[in-house]
């Protein structure tokens, strides 16, 4: 059998277990999750076992230390996966749930219902623990699941689905809800960007060229973001010490995620004083400052910021400053080289704050507070997929009701339309 016919195949699977999915009431899914939490602590030396093959081909490949801790099923991150599973779980159901209810003129009752959207594909790199958590996201919200994780994963990854499939046999489930590529083959990412006829949705995690390929050469709908150039606006009215803590934790906390802080901006009539205050803790985490000519002038320390570093993704102790006559500069900036992940502004100034809520383009858009909160995680969804910029139909952080859709339903006493 070919690649393409293997592929083909599976993705007809996923289309038939995504009837059964849709039906399944929330107790099944609940003790399936359950199955994988246990299944995973019980077959954790073949899971190791197999994810040593991939670590050890990494080192053969040259592989960074920051990619190969990432590679690493540890106990921790297993024990994490377990807890996921377990969260999960106890999230509340999104699949059934009926709103808005009306009454039309012509007597029928019209709603909305959750349903699943039906097979949800992704394509990642790296980290094999996604595995695990996109396929407890995508169970619970009641859809099928078509996994291809990167090549440098392979061993674990296949083992780590015959672990879920085993948990849902134990309920009768078809093995077609969920599913590995069981290739490191590029055609294999190639033939499924072309199923729309059996796949729904295609979620592409990891760096910008794999996301932008994806997008590029899908036939099936894709929800993405390319990158998280992430900025603070430090307002004129700033509490100037809160602004210090807020970018000094969006930048230093965790600088390679896409939540990081990549850009600050700061009102003109502060500058004198609040760039030396935070250009002092700034240095003092080790973080290069790349400003621009003003920033030169009042920060010793600052390198020359180069066009390109306006809207780059350092994911490093880089950060780029810029200082900006007025709140509308500010916004003018972000939309030049935005990505419409999460921005922010620091100030005390209450119509300044609701401006910036209301007309700044990005997923999320926070006032004082640092741009790592934008997680799934930290804004109550429990869990996510990860993170949409684009707005259909998504847009932010993606938890349960983000992998399901909405239908109209409708109630009538025999109604005709005259």
């Amino acid at each position: 059998m070919t690649i393409r016919e293997q592929i083909t195949e599976m993705a007809a699977n996923a289309k038939r277990a995504a009837r059964q999915m849709a039906a399944l009431p929330t107790s099944v899914k609940d003790r399936v999750l359950g199955h994988m939490a246990e299944l995973l602590l019980a077959e954790k030396d073949f899971i190791q076992q197999e994810n040593r093959k991939d670590l050890e081909a990494g080192r053969t490949k040259g592989l960074s230390p920051a990619m190969l801790d990432r590679l690493e099923l540890s106990d921790k991150v297993i024990a994490a996966m377990v807890t996921g599973l377990r969260e999960v779980i106890a999230l509340p159901d999104p699949v059934g749930e009926v709103s808005e209810m009306v009454q039309r003129p012509s007597g029928i009752t019209v709603g909305r219902m959750r349903i699943p959207l039906g097979v949800v594909a992704m394509i990642y790199e790296s980290r094999p623990n996604v595995t695990v958590d996109a396929a407890a996201l995508c169970f619970k919200a009641g859809n099928a699941v078509f996994l291809r994780g990167g090549s440098e994963a392979l061993h674990s990854n296949l083992a780590l689905a015959l672990v879920l499939q085993k948990a849902l046999l134990r309920e009768g489930v078809t093995g077609g809800a969920v599913q590995v590529v069981p290739m490191a083959d590029r055609e294999a990412v190639n033939v499924m960007l072309e199923l729309e006829q059996y796949l729904d949705l295609i979620i592409p995690r990891g760096g910008e060229s794999l996301i932008r390929f994806v997008a590029k050469n899908s036939r099936v709908p894709v929800l993405k973001h390319y990158k998280g150039v992430c900025h603070c606006f430090v307002d004129a009215d700033a509490n100037q010490q809160m602004a210090v803590n807020i970018v000094i934790n969006g930048k230093t906390q965790r600088p390679g995620v896409c939540n990081a802080l990549e850009a600050l901006l700061v009102h003109r009539s502060v500058a004198a004083t609040f760039l030396p205050l935070v250009g002092k803790a700034l240095s003092a985490a080790g973080v290069e400052i790349r400003g621009c000519p003003e920033t030169c002038r009042i920060l010793p320390m600052a390198v020359a910021a180069q066009a390109t570093d306006w809207g780059y993704e350092f994911l490093d102790l880089i950060l780029a400053v810029r200082v900006v006559d007025d709140l509308d500069a500010a916004m003018d900036h972000i939309v030049a080289h935005g990505s419409q992940h999460t921005e922010v502004i620091v100030t005390e100034n209450y119509s300044h704050a609701q401006r910036f809520l209301r007309e700044v383009d990005a997923s999320a858009v926070m006032i004082n507070a640092s741009t790592r909160f934008s997680d799934g995680g930290q804004f109550g969804l429990g869990a996510e997929i990860g993170i949409s910029t684009s707005k259909l139909h998504a847009y932010g952080p993606m938890g349960l009701k983000e992998l399901t859709a909405r239908k109209f339903i409708v109630y009538g006493q025999g109604q005709v339309r005259s």
